[in-house]
């Protein structure tokens, strides 16, 4: 036996469906603000002293500390490529990264 369909009301769904969805939007749009990236300076000072750190005296440690660490690894016997290759790029990364890394960040922000 088909089931018994019901009168439906013309043009009163599709109302509500349209209102339900532009209200939320055009309140949003109204009581957004602008957002500006980059004008935060909350971690702007812990930003400075890593960078510093890493671009001086900190850098320089943590290059030598590596090729102790390779040279160790060298005179225990075992030769590997990473023996060089890490301390290599521990050196590059810390000499030229953090320019890079912060000539990307403000480029893209």
């Amino acid at each position: 036996m088909p089931a018994l369909a019901l009168p439906r009301r013309l043009g009163a769904p599709r109302f509500t469906q349209a209102a339900g969805l532009v209200l939320p939007v055009a309140v949003a749009a109204l009581a957004a603000s602008a957002a500006y990236a980059g004008a935060d300076t909350t971690f702007a000072p812990a930003l400075t002293k890593f960078t510093d750190f890493l671009e001086g005296s900190g850098g320089k440690i943590i290059t030598v500390l590596s090729l102790a660490g390779g040279l160790i690894g060298l005179a225990s016997g075992r030769f590997t490529l990473s023996q060089i290759a890490v301390p290599v790029g521990v050196g590059i990364g810390v000499g030229t990264g953090v320019p890079i890394v912060t000539s990307v960040v403000t480029a893209v922000i």
